[in-house]
């Protein structure tokens, strides 16, 4: 009998042993994050620039809740990188309930992932508190990009909880091998949004060809 297991209760463990899936540690396989990125222009570094000071403001008003980070930056970062407009579109996927264990209390959240091409998709992380790394939407991402209805092109996600960002690259070949970024942080200095738009951009056009 085949088993089925749902992508919502998926982890990485089990992703390992039905698909053999490798995490790839080499350089080499996942450059497109860093190679090759596309220049921003003087206005998408200001509308960066605004998000960024949005997001500082939001957190002069505790307590800062995930969803509302992801409102005041995934969407307008979406929007700049114009991921609303043909050919991308975007799609709703099934919403994942997780709960973690903390000092004794429960910390509820949920992972949205969102299909802006077949190709590319974005696992959102949105918790009741700052709790969560990125790292907590990876199992649901790659089981989501493993149902890829083109297996002979690489599949691209990013994971975002609104303050960090992570991308993933994943090839499904034998066996499926993936690869993750650095994670880029809204907090640190400079603005690391140039470097997610970039990336995001450049990530986009791979997806459609």
């Amino acid at each position: 009998m085949v088993q089925t297991i749902q992508a919502e209760n998926i982890t990485l463990r089990e992703l390992i042993t039905l698909y053999g899936l490798q995490l790839v540690e080499g350089e080499q396989f996942f450059r497109e994050w860093q190679d090759n990125l596309p220049e921003l222009t003087n206005q998408e570094k200001q509308l960066l620039d605004q998000i960024k000071a949005g997001y500082i403001n939001l957190r002069n008003y505790p307590p800062l809740l995930e969803n509302t980070v992801n409102i005041a930056v995934l969407s307008p970062l979406l929007f700049v990188g114009q991921f609303y407009l043909p050919p991308f579109h975007i799609k709703l996927e099934k919403s994942v309930q997780i709960a973690t264990e903390d000092g004794g209390s429960v910390i509820k959240g949920r992972i949205d992932v969102l299909l802006l091409n077949e190709q590319f998709w974005v696992s959102v992380i949105e918790s009741k508190q700052v709790a969560y790394s990125v790292e907590a939407g990876l199992d649901q991402i790659i089981a989501y990009m493993l149902a890829t209805p083109h297996p002979e092109k690489p599949v691209f996600g990013m994971i975002t909880s609104g303050g960090s960002f992570m991308f993933i690259k994943l090839v499904k070949g034998e066996p499926p091998q993936y690869a993750t970024s650095d994670i880029f942080d809204i907090r640190n200095r400079g603005n690391e949004l140039y470097n997610v738009l970039s990336i995001l951009k450049r990530l986009g056009k791979m997806a459609l060809i």
